[in-house]
């Protein structure tokens, strides 16, 4: 996760710390500041770890356990250009389950023909799951790219349209 330095001071910088969650789909490391969710990776970070807060550790059980609701935990960008921040919070329109295309977010965040744009902002998402950009797939039905890979991406969408149909 790149730090961008405008955004976040040296004290900040210190004070980030990992939890780890143990999910279907492997570990993952989200990262916090204070109690703000800044970012989650798919590989322990090189900060110290810390407690996740409890509230977050029950939005994403809940999550894959199959729960359609969206997370709510307090969230901050400490990365990205206003560009991507609009593109990553664009994701939260999209419905557990379901599937939108690149073209669909380019025109919902005011650029209809920013399909590529929109797809290197969604490889910089920090917030990969709770800013839900494995939702994002091409025009043709095909998955389309993700940075944490395809599998990652195809489970995903798997678990979420599954519980769907429960």
């Amino acid at each position: 996760m790149n730090l961008d330095a405008d955004r976040i001071s040296q004290a900040e910088r210190q004070a980030l710390h990992y939890g780890v969650f143990k999910s279907p789909i492997g570990d993952l490391y989200p990262i916090f500041l204070a109690d703000e969710l800044v970012g989650i990776v798919f590989s322990k970070p090189h900060i110290r770890m810390g407690n996740m807060p409890e509230g977050f550790r029950l939005e994403i059980e809940s999550y894959f356990k199959g729960s359609p609701e969206s997370f709510s935990h307090p969230m901050r960008f400490i990365t990205g250009t206003d560009f991507e921040q609009r593109v990553w919070l664009a994701l939260r329109s999209i419905p557990f389950g379901e599937t939108r295309s690149y073209k669909w977010l380019a025109e919902k965040v005011g650029s209809p023909r920013g399909n590529r744009a929109v797809g290197r902002a969604l490889s910089k998402n920090p917030l990969p799951i709770a800013l839900p950009c494995h939702r994002i797939i091409e025009s043709t039905g095909k998955l389309g790219g993700y940075t944490p890979g395809k599998d990652i991406k195809r489970r995903l969408l798997a678990m979420e349209y599954y519980s769907e149909q429960q």
